[in-house]
């Protein structure tokens, strides 16, 4: 069940908005109450988060959605040094210049929530993906250390690491393959998720319901093992 308003009157800036959990959270978090910045600018480009975030003006809550575009099935040896990379800077470097200019503010009001959609292959092994992996696996260090920091402000950062959601990575093509088929054999629930379960729980922990968690990453995989 929804709970209207939840997010009445908070002011929320959502990167990637179209990609990832990006469609999922805005629908979801606009039917909270919640006025949503819903960005879609690369990251990656120098001064662009700054810009973001001085565009923006106030924000109560930061929904870092950063989706890239990562190849599977690639060994440790044969991955690209530009490709590694890549992961880090699409995934980590934006998370902290939106870290740094964000927090300040929020620091200074003595509130806010910072939530971060991760990755549960920030938290296990999977094979083929050490270079996306070890880029979610970041995040997680990050959040773990800013959100300790953070929190004595009465601020609060905290990550979804999650897998099985629909969302892009999960196309309907993909589902229709044996491979895939195998993939959801490891996951006890047997199923995927829905864009707005992932949605509802990253709105819980952006409300005032969840003021007292810190640095965590919580998974989000129906008991995904390896």
């Amino acid at each position: 069940m929804s709970h209207p308003g939840r997010l009445q009157g908070k002011r929320v800036l959502l990167t990637q908005a179209s990609r990832y959990m990006g469609p999922a959270t805005v629908e979801l978090f606009r039917q909270e109450g919640a006025e949503v910045i819903a960005d879609d600018r690369d990251l990656r480009a120098d001064g662009a988060v700054e810009a973001l975030v001085d565009e923006a003006g106030q924000i109560d809550i930061l929904v870092a959605n950063l989706a890239p575009d990562p190849e599977f099935g690639i060994a440790c040896i044969e991955i690209k040094e530009s490709d590694f990379r890549l992961m880090f800077e699409t995934l980590v470097y934006p998370l902290h210049r939106l870290c740094r200019a964000i927090l300040p503010g929020m620091y200074a009001r003595k509130q806010g929530k910072v939530i971060v959609y991760g990755s549960a292959l920030g938290l296990r092994a999977f094979e083929g993906a050490a270079a996306y992996g070890t880029a979610r696996t970041a995040q997680i260090g990050y959040v773990r250390h800013a959100g300790m920091e953070a929190a004595r402000h009465n601020v609060q950062i905290n990550l979804i690491a999650q897998n099985f959601v629909e969302n892009e990575y999960f196309s309907a093509e993909l589902q229709n393959t044996d491979a895939f088929r195998d993939m959801m054999k490891s996951v006890p629930i047997g199923r995927l998720a829905t864009g707005e379960e992932d949605a509802r729980f990253a709105a819980f922990l952006a409300s005032n319901e969840a003021n007292f968690f810190v640095g965590q990453s919580f998974p989000f995989a129906g008991g995904w093992k390896e």
